[in-house]
């Protein structure tokens, strides 16, 4: 059986919905076996340090973050999971263009 991959894209502060709604439809999709891939861009920079995310990382989840977007928020790399990936919109491109579905919070 072919695996599903899943798209996700967050650019949204901490204190937005979106936040709270991308971490139950991750762990959902990773409970189902999905291959989940999740860029955050943007002032979705922010929620790089958020420990629900890094729960999610260990469970096998892809995170990609803008390091454009790190620079320009401040949001400091120093330290970063290994697991997580700084990059640019290339990488952005390739997840929509290889996932099965793609789902933007913005």
């Amino acid at each position: 059986m072919i695996s599903q991959k899943f798209g996700i894209l967050l650019s949204t502060p901490p204190s937005h919905p979106s936040v709270e709604t991308v971490v139950q439809l991750s762990s959902e999709a990773l409970t189902q076996g999905i291959d989940l891939y999740l860029y955050f861009i943007d002032e979705g920079v922010k929620n790089l340090r958020d420990p629900r995310y890094g729960e999610l990382v260990g469970r096998g989840m892809k995170l990609f973050v803008c390091a454009y977007g790190c620079q320009q928020h401040g949001i400091s790399t120093d330290r970063l999971d290994p697991r997580i990936s700084l990059c640019g919109l290339v990488v952005l491109s390739n997840i929509v263009n290889g996932c099965d579905r793609f789902l933007a919070f913005t």
